[in-house]
């Protein structure tokens, strides 16, 4: 896995030490511009495979389902499918 992982990157953007490791008590909400900031980090030292800046944020946001971090007020994978169905695509542009 390269470094800087995505993880800690998310981590920073959030401005905290850590995240919480449970549902219950994950209050992490990132802005979906600073997950795309975190993408475009990531693609400038080729480690991301997405074609464009939403397929790599799509990348990073995968990495907050796990991390239990919100994007926008939304948990993740809800995130993900606002994106898959276009609802977000202006902020992409």
């Amino acid at each position: 896995m390269p470094k800087p992982w995505t993880s800690k990157l998310i981590i920073k953007a959030l401005g905290v030490k850590k995240c919480n490791g449970s549902v219950d008590a994950a209050v992490e909400d990132l802005p979906l511009e600073k997950a795309m900031e975190v993408a475009q980090e990531k693609h400038g030292l080729g480690h991301l495979t997405g074609a464009d800046l939403k397929a790599q944020t799509k990348e990073i946001i995968g990495t907050c389902v796990s991390m239990r971090v919100k994007i926008d007020g939304h948990w993740a994978n809800d995130a993900l499918a606002i994106i898959n169905k276009g609802e977000w695509d202006e902020r992409f542009n």
